[in-house]
């Protein structure tokens, strides 16, 4: 295996762009019985994101914004493993690992870099500050192409930790949210040494028809069944890529608009309900990311790979110091339910507002709570991990 550490640097080709503005022009619209949200993302709404993406969305000054963090690859576990690093100023930074969603990237983070790596700079106390390592998840965009089946979670987990200590960091803490939680939640089960804690933006636990399980469930928790009764209604994507995924890639890597409208059903909303507040120049990039990649097939792998072996959702004992924000606009998790395998629930936050996409959407509270939570754990255990690497 070749553990060299590469600078890397995003150049999308000019005759890549001119070929999605092609194709995007050429595209052959259905011709729905319902235009709305009654069976799918509605057809104006799509419209509008694909007409803006070949028109008015700028590429080269996202990729600019990306290329102004140090980005690396390197080899884990066979897999090509693409990562953004940016190291604190202040010496007693902490090191943290960031995990993105699906269909996100770590684009979804850049909101958060400035005020966890330069608290100073951005109104806040000089500590805690943070050394960032923001991966790509296998198949998601740039690292890629996938090289085996089998990237679950938990070999997400492993590969994340083999990342940091390689970097030279002997403790380090970890946070994601959707499928950047699954794999958070599979490093705290596996509990390497040095990882000092976790922080996840949902843990996936559910009622298990237990006597009285349900009574001591807060308000907020019950309210809360709202959202994922709401989400088992509408999240065939799940369905099919935990099942087919292969089938799906077809025309998500040939059509640029299927792979906008597939894509859009979590940022959006089933029913169109987040469109205002999506920022579309960000979702773009992160689509372009999977386009240009031509990863779109190869993301929903991660599903099938989960599906197949727990991972991310099964209750193993888990003795990692774990915190959770749980966003109101988005799946609750609930605490007793999640305490049935996390022994070390340090930090619970009901978070004032925010949905599922919180790192883009209200980055100041995210940033807050992991300043408070991994804040913490280093006055605890009073060392930074840092290294002269």
């Amino acid at each position: 295996m070749n553990t060299t550490i590469r600078p890397f640097r995003i150049d999308i080709p000019q005759a890549q762009i001119a070929d999605l503005r092609q194709r995007l022009a050429a595209t052959r619209w259905p011709q729905p019985v319902d235009p709305g949200f009654g069976q799918g993302q509605a057809l104006s709404l799509v419209r509008e994101l694909a007409a803006y993406w070949a028109d008015g969305f700028d590429w080269r000054a996202q990729e600019a914004l990306l290329n102004r963090h140090p980005q690396f690859v390197t080899e884990i576990d066979g897999q090509t493993i693409h990562f953004i690093h940016v190291k604190s100023k202040e010496a007693d930074a902490f090191p943290l690992i960031l995990t993105h969603g699906w269909p996100s990237s770590p684009a979804e983070y850049l909101d958060l870099i400035g005020p966890l790596t330069d608290p100073r700079g951005h109104g806040l106390g000089a500590s805690p500050a943070f050394d960032l390592v923001i991966p790509s998840v296998p198949g998601m965009g740039l690292s890629s192409p996938l090289t085996a089946t089998g990237w679950d979670a938990a070999r997400c987990a492993a590969a994340w930790d083999t990342l940091m200590k390689r970097l030279g960091y002997t403790r380090y803490g970890a946070q994601g949210g959707d499928a950047g939680a699954l794999i958070a939640r599979e490093l705290g089960i596996l509990a390497p040494d040095g990882l000092a804690g976790v922080h996840v933006q949902q843990i996936f636990a559910f009622p298990q028809g237990t006597p009285g399980e349900m009574d001591a469930l807060s308000a907020f928790e019950m309210d809360g069944f709202k959202n994922l009764d709401y989400f088992r209604k509408y999240a065939g994507y799940v369905d099919i890529q935990s099942k087919r995924p292969g089938t799906l890639g077809y025309g998500l890597v040939d059509s640029p608009v299927a792979l906008l409208a597939w894509n859009a059903e979590l940022f959006f909303g089933f029913e169109g309900e987040r469109a205002a507040e999506v920022d579309r120049d960000r979702f773009l990039t992160h689509l372009s990311l999977y386009w240009f990649t031509g990863t779109g097939g190869q993301a929903a792998a991660f599903y099938l790979a989960n599906a197949a072996s727990g991972a991310g959702y099964r209750e193993l004992p888990n003795p990692t110091p774990t915190a959770v924000a749980v966003f109101p606009n988005d799946f609750r998790s609930v605490r007793s339910f999640a305490a049935r395998s996390h022994t070390r629930l340090v930090q619970w936050s009901e978070m004032p507002r925010g949905g599922h996409f919180a790192n883009e959407t209200d980055p100041r509270l995210v940033a807050d709570e992991l300043r408070r939570f991994f804040g913490g754990l280093q006055a605890q255990q009073g060392s930074d991990g840092r290294t002269d690497h």
